[in-house]
């Protein structure tokens, strides 16, 4: 059965017990949660749980204009939550067991991004002309656009948020940029730890910059702070229709664990 609410910390309370069962796989979920009950905005937001025999069994969390976020659940569950939310669902995103079920009551969607989720396993660091550092105030016009950039390459279009969201990643010390010379060559964010798991996104090198492993050693150096200041673990969502990305990745230790899909439907 599935229980639907708003309400951020009726959801925490029931559902972020279940969700800490397995970090790694609910780490969207974790962050989103964590995010919220240190005031990120969010209109319309909706969450829920799957209970089977009073036990806390899967989860999800809607924070429009964001897909619906699939967390761990059994696929059983995924055609009473369509029901439960309607059945138009702009966007999903999970793990592809559960998408592909989405996928067989409601069809094809527009577009299928298939993604793969990586965990560190022994960080190596690239040999890479230049150094990483914390980003600070003085790169927020540069990390503004270059997130408005990625969200354009990725098909995510237009943010109306982007600046807002660049301000508050600056202040809670989650962007790291890769410098040549005194000149941000690249860019890496880093979530804040959620049951000991920080995530690694978005990465973003401008074109003019590319090809010279700068996404590669800014990806290294935010994962090293990761692990020695932050977090147990660390990992990152790949795009597999972009194999660069993914070789960059596994080359400097992150591993895969299992693959999710973001479909759209409208």
């Amino acid at each position: 059965m599935w229980t639907l609410t708003s309400d951020v910390e009726e959801y925490a309370a029931v559902a972020e017990p279940f969700l800490l069962g397995d970090p790694v796989h609910n780490t969207v979920a974790l962050t989103v949660l964590a995010n919220l009950r240190v005031g990120m905005p969010a209109k319309d937001p909706r969450f829920g749980w799957w209970t089977v025999g009073g036990d806390v069994r899967g989860a999800f969390i809607h924070t429009p204009p964001h897909p619906v976020g699939l967390a761990i659940m059994p696929v059983e569950a995924v055609a009473p939550l369509v029901e439960a939310l309607g059945g138009g669902l702009a966007a999903v995103t999970g793990q592809v067991e559960l998408t592909s079920e989405v996928e067989r009551l409601l069809g094809a969607p527009e577009q299928v991004v298939p993604e793969r989720l990586y965990r560190l396993g022994t960080l190596t660091v690239p040999d890479v002309p230049g150094h990483g550092r914390p980003a600070v105030p003085a790169d927020f016009p540069l990390l503004a656009s270059w997130y408005q950039a990625f969200g354009e390459e990725v098909s995510t279009g237009g943010d109306a948020d982007v600046a807002d969201r660049v301000a508050r990643r600056l202040a809670a010390r989650e962007l790291f940029v890769w410098e040549v010379g005194e000149a941000p060559v690249s860019l890496a964010a880093l979530s804040p730890a959620a049951g000991g798991v920080c995530r690694i996104g978005p990465v973003y090198t401008p074109p003019s910059c590319r090809r010279h492993g700068y996404g590669a050693a800014v990806t290294a150096y935010a994962s090293h702070i990761g692990l020695t200041e932050r977090c147990d673990e660390v990992v990152l969502f790949t795009d597999l229709n972009n194999p660069t990305s993914n070789a960059i990745y596994q080359s400097i230790g992150y591993e895969p664990v299992s693959d999710y899909a973001h479909l759209t439907y409208s």
